[in-house]
């Protein structure tokens, strides 16, 4: 990765999170395990190729908040997705986690369904246990699961179901984080003019 890719990604990952920042109905939209947003470079091959939040996002006063600088590497779950995500479809280079519960999963399937997005669910408890990675995780079986329940492609927006001692969340993707960032405030005014403002 060239010292121009690494301008013009720190750059796009911090003009989507100053987006974010300033988006206050996102808050309620935060996971418990707080919130992260990713971007992989062109050529990502490993998580040290992703750039992320350092320490995630969180909420400061009502408004979502970075807790930490933009930096590559500071993402481990988040960023071992995206790059199994990008071997499917490599055109996607964005991603970002947030809440889920059974009154968001239903917002999430009328909202895509009204933006013609693809969505899909993926259930944790089917989880194999010979597939999970370092992290303790299945990802590539999640990233097939979420693929085959949309007919082969990558879905806009798709959720997992919690597991024991995992917290459900969804996932929302997009080729750039301007664009990731874009969606997902407007997903979160969306929801929040739905009255769905409690979790």
């Amino acid at each position: 990765m060239d010292l121009n890719e690494k301008i013009d990604m720190i750059g796009r990952l911090y003009l989507g999170l100053e987006q974010i920042e300033d988006c206050k109905e996102f808050s309620a939209l935060i996971p418990k395990v707080r919130t992260n947003f990713v971007y992989a470079s062109k050529e990502s091959t490993t998580p040290g190729d992703v750039l992320a939040v350092d320490g995630r996002i969180s909420v400061v006063d009502g408004f979502p908040k970075a807790t930490g600088r933009i930096k590559f590497g500071a993402s481990g779950y988040m960023a071992h997705l995206l790059l199994e995500i990008r071997k499917k479809d490599s055109e996607i280079r964005s991603i970002i986690d947030f809440a889920n519960n059974p009154e968001i999963a239903e917002f999430l399937k009328a909202y895509c369904k009204g933006n013609g997005w693809d969505f899909s669910v993926v259930d944790r408890r089917f989880e194999p246990e010979n597939m999970k990675d370092a992290e303790g995780e299945a990802i590539s079986w999640m990233v097939e699961e979420a693929i085959r329940a949309t007919g082969g492609k990558i879905p806009r927006i798709f959720y997992e179901t919690g597991a024991l001692g995992k917290e459900p969340v969804s996932i929302l993707t997009g080729k750039d984080p301007l664009e990731v960032a874009e969606q997902i405030c407007k997903l979160a005014r969306s929801y929040h003019e739905s009255g769905q403002r409690t979790r």
